[in-house]
């Protein structure tokens, strides 16, 4: 197991020392726990951390260490079973659900386009909002332009498709609602290296200069690397490290990863 380094109050306020000491945490987790469906067992258990307005956090581990499961609890997706989330200071479970959604969005790995055209798909969030024609073309533009969606992809259903365009017209999509808070699983999974680049580049942008808090699972370590300013390993449902980007051993996380892998493919072939 990679080496556990769970990070106190203190640390958090050094990390992020140059936000005022008042400032509540955009979201804190405080003993997450979520059960199975199934059994006694937990996907995840006394998950603990604070998130900051900006952070760029990447979240690691093995298949089955509960990444996807922890994205999906943070816009209530999934409900908790033991412990609290706070949003802004304010417990998850006592906001309403469209409302949280609206500020805190996840993009899953697989995403669905409704049946309708890149376009409709695109303004469909907005229209529901009463949002005027000029609100959404203008967004749209935005966000085709910066995450270099084609023109000629605005006519075509999700079967004209490849996975890697429509994983890129679902982020899209989820940027049209300017979220404060936007959960990505696997975003750069089926993307060309060009286009994950692009992405990664332009999430950074946004969390620095815009303060939008990402929350990226990641199985891609260069990928995670490049983009978070923190990261978060999962291992068997707990979070056994928390740390800054720059104190990250990322040569022994890759190894820790590897051998968390082949541990679990052996006890699947017992």
């Amino acid at each position: 197991m990679y080496l556990v380094c769970y990070s106190n109050d203190a640390a958090f306020s050094q990390e992020h020392k140059t936000l005022p000491d008042s400032l509540t945490p955009c979201l804190h987790l405080e003993q997450v726990g979520l059960k199975a469906a199934i059994g006694p067992r937990y996907i995840l258990q006394n998950v603990s951390c604070k998130v900051a307005r900006g952070d760029r956090l990447a979240l690691v581990g093995p298949s089955g260490s509960g990444k996807t499961s922890l994205l999906r609890l943070l816009n209530r997706l999934s409900e908790l079973s033991d412990g609290h989330i706070y949003l802004n200071g304010q417990d998850i479970r006592h906001i309403p659900v469209i409302q949280l959604r609206q500020q805190v969005t996840l993009v899953p790995q697989e995403s669905k386009l409704l049946g309708m055209t890149v376009r409709d798909t695109l303004a469909y969030p907005l229209v529901l909002r009463g949002e005027t024609k000029q609100t959404i073309q203008q967004r749209l533009l935005t966000w085709t332009e910066q995450l270099h969606i084609p023109t000629d992809w605005l006519d075509r259903t999700e079967m004209q498709l490849s996975v890697g365009q429509r994983q890129l017209v679902a982020i899209a999509r989820a940027l049209m609602i300017q979220p404060h808070v936007l959960l990505l699983d696997e975003p750069t999974s089926a993307l060309d290296a060009g286009r994950g680049h692009n992405l990664i580049n332009l999430l950074t942008q946004l969390a620095t200069q815009q303060q939008l808090t990402i929350l990226m699972a990641n199985h891609q370590l260069d990928i995670a690397q490049q983009f978070c300013n923190r990261l978060l390993y999962l291992e068997q449902g707990r979070l056994v490290q928390e740390t800054a980007a720059d104190q990250t051993d990322w040569a022994e996380l890759k190894q820790a990863l590897i051998a968390a892998e082949a541990k679990e493919a052996e006890e699947w072939m017992e």
